[in-house]
């Protein structure tokens, strides 16, 4: 199989057991796959530190919520000074996540779209956030986990027109747990450096055992 073909086989995975998440807990933190409501609401508050830093400021901003779930991240958006300035989209594999999405914020659009078979049919946006796709990696390997991760990123950069935040798992742990994905960062710097863009931040000064990178597509000089 190739790793292509691998890739697009082996997300399916990680969308079945965030369904899991939902059945077991519903439409909260832990059904999502955060065991922590405060430490979810921090994972929001980083991506949009990363946002703000990437977008003029003052500037409406179009938001794409790779991966919204049940749409947290925009609930989260909407309690901030900012929410005027976004316009928010979510985007999701799963139907069951979009459903409770739509029922709560039946104005705000929502695509279900497998982004890796059809990605001209993914619109342009100012900003791409992914909180949580590359944190689990479940019964896949590193090998196929990588994979997917390189594939998404190279397919949703170009839609992004000033930049992107996405979170992994860290390496600087004591211990690693097996159905998550541990990226080391020098492997993740020299791809999106080769790939994407050398314009990138990796922020692990937030208290969790995971580290998100911000990338711009100009210098950041703010």
């Amino acid at each position: 199989m190739s790793s292509s073909t691998s890739s697009f086989a082996q997300h399916h995975v990680i969308v079945a057991q965030c369904e899991s998440y939902l059945a077991a807990h519903g439409d909260n933190h832990k059904g999502v796959g955060w065991p922590n409501f405060d430490d979810a609401q921090l994972r929001y508050q980083v991506m949009l530190d990363g946002l703000l830093a990437a977008v003029p400021a003052g500037k409406q901003v179009c938001v794409l919520d790779f991966g919204c779930g049940p749409a947290h991240f925009h609930a989260f958006l909407q309690q901030q000074p900012h929410a005027t300035r976004v316009e928010y989209t979510g985007l999701d594999l799963s139907e069951k996540y979009l459903a409770i999405a739509r029922q709560k914020f039946p104005n705000t659009t929502f695509l279900q779209l497998d982004v890796l078979k059809e990605p001209e049919a993914l619109p342009t946006f100012d900003y791409i956030v992914l909180n949580g796709i590359f944190t689990q990696k479940c019964s896949n390997s590193f090998e196929e986990m990588w994979a997917y991760c390189q594939e998404t990123l190279r397919t949703l950069w170009p839609k992004a027109r000033h930049g992107m935040a996405f979170n992994a798992m860290t390496k600087q742990v004591d211990w690693e747990r097996d159905d998550l994905f541990h990226l080391p960062m020098d492997t993740l710097a020299a791809f999106l450096k080769k790939e994407l863009t050398r314009h990138f931040t990796f922020r692990h000064d937030y208290g969790l055992f995971e580290y998100t990178s911000y990338l711009f597509r100009e210098p950041n000089q703010r």
